[in-house]
């Protein structure tokens, strides 16, 4: 009678853990995947949860078997340990040989069909219906669409004062930008990825897509999404001191309204043309140049301006800055270190660093992500904040004119 209660409690945990470990109450529960709107991300969650089940119902039974004959077969009971060291009988072969039978089927068979059908699901990009290049960099996104002639940065959106616990988070902290990616609903998008520094890794969860976008070659995913909605990621690659700040905001929109976004993009591309032959006040200059610090150079720099000893120089200028021979080699020959510390030098070659970054150190070329009035406005108020006092103003015209070597 104690025998038959045991195996009706294993068979009953057995049914209890299958039940919970099914797909239909799995996507029930807030410990879960979130909620799949991709094909790739609907199979993926189709496959975790049919192995879940599987290795849930194996570890009870296994348990179960190991609990039964230890507490059935004991010593109390008059039995003793067998003393073969292989199996000897056809009983005992059959107890070894199925096992490994079953668990090759369940592997090869029933687990893996279905990857392997969603590993060559995921690497067929062939017909998309639209194109987006995606560029990882310190630590920001940059999204291109070649078909529209639309190009942006994707930047942290979230303020300063969050960030250093000054004022309360709210539910998307670190999770929101100022300008995601945007596409559409039921088209097949093929997502080609890129850095322009170190490995940076592309993660949207609710697509089920992760993939590394690495210096120097391009890799290539896609996604076909099947609901509008906002989609958050992040990068998912250790990428160096900004990498809590380099979020991921995917909008989909239905085929109208994604119409109506690009052809709203193209009028803003248009207006930032041209706005590099106006001219501006230093008080509209220096205030937009204050976002643009904020979001893009503060995480090197630092909100103070004093930046990082012996990684990022600072912006204020008359501090001390102690950094690798190299470096300083490249601040000098550029008229930004003198006596040990870092000075504001010519408003040329701080125009040509913004623009081009500096060989073989941290800061970045900024010539394909920043436009020349955002270039323009936050020289100007580098050159104007932290204690500098440069007076004048950068035009965005004179960024243009070092941009084509005039």
């Amino acid at each position: 009678m104690a025998d038959r209660k045991i195996v009706g409690m294993m068979a009953l945990a057995a049914g209890g853990l299958a039940a919970l470990a099914s797909p239909g109450a799995q996507a029930r529960r807030f410990y879960n995947f979130p909620t799949p709107v991709t094909p790739i991300a609907r199979e993926t969650l189709y496959i975790h949860d049919l192995f879940l089940s599987i290795i849930s119902v194996l570890f009870v039974l296994s348990a179960g078997v190991v609990l039964y004959s230890i507490f059935v077969h004991r010593k109390s009971r008059g039995y003793k340990a067998a003393t073969f060291t292989r199996p000897t009988g056809t009983k005992q072969w059959v107890l070894v040989v199925l096992p490994f039978l079953a668990l090759s089927f369940i592997d090869y068979v029933i687990l893996g069909i279905p990857a392997f059908h969603s590993i060559l699901a995921l690497a067929d990009t062939s017909n998309p219906a639209l194109t987006v290049r995606v560029t990882g960099s310190q630590w920001k996104w940059q999204y291109e669409y070649p078909s529209y002639g639309i190009k942006y940065t994707s930047s942290l959106s979230t303020p300063l004062d969050q960030i250093y616990g000054k004022a309360p988070r709210d539910k998307h902290f670190l999770r929101e930008v100022d300008h995601p990616l945007v596409l559409p609903i039921n088209e097949k998008v093929d997502i080609v990825l890129a850095s322009d520094d170190v490995i940076h890794s592309f993660w949207v969860p609710a697509f089920g897509i992760k993939q590394d976008a690495v210096p120097g070659s391009l890799r290539e995913t896609w996604v076909k999404i099947e609901k509008p909605g906002t989609y958050r990621g992040q990068c998912a690659e250790l990428c160096g001191v900004g990498h809590a700040f380099m979020p991921i905001v995917v909008v989909a929109k239905t085929q109208p309204e994604f119409a109506k976004w690009v052809a709203a993009q193209k009028l803003k591309a248009a207006a930032t043309a041209a706005a590099a032959n106006q001219t501006f006040t230093a008080a509209q200059l220096i205030a937009r140049g204050q976002g643009v610090y904020d979001k893009i150079c503060a995480a090197c720099h630092q909100p103070t301006g004093l930046g990082i000893p012996g990684a990022f120089p600072p912006i204020a200028g008359g501090h001390p800055f102690v950094a690798p021979p190299q470096m300083i080699a490249n601040l000098v020959a550029r008229g930004f270190y003198h006596d040990g510390k870092v000075v504001m030098g010519p408003v040329e070659n701080h125009i040509g660093i913004v623009l081009h970054g500096i060989p073989g150190t941290p800061m970045p070329a900024f010539a394909s992500q920043l436009s020349v009035l955002d270039i323009a406005s936050v020289i100007s108020f580098e050159r104007n904040s932290f204690g500098n006092h440069a007076g004048a103003v950068v035009e965005p015209v004179q960024v243009k004119d070092v941009e084509q070597g005039k």
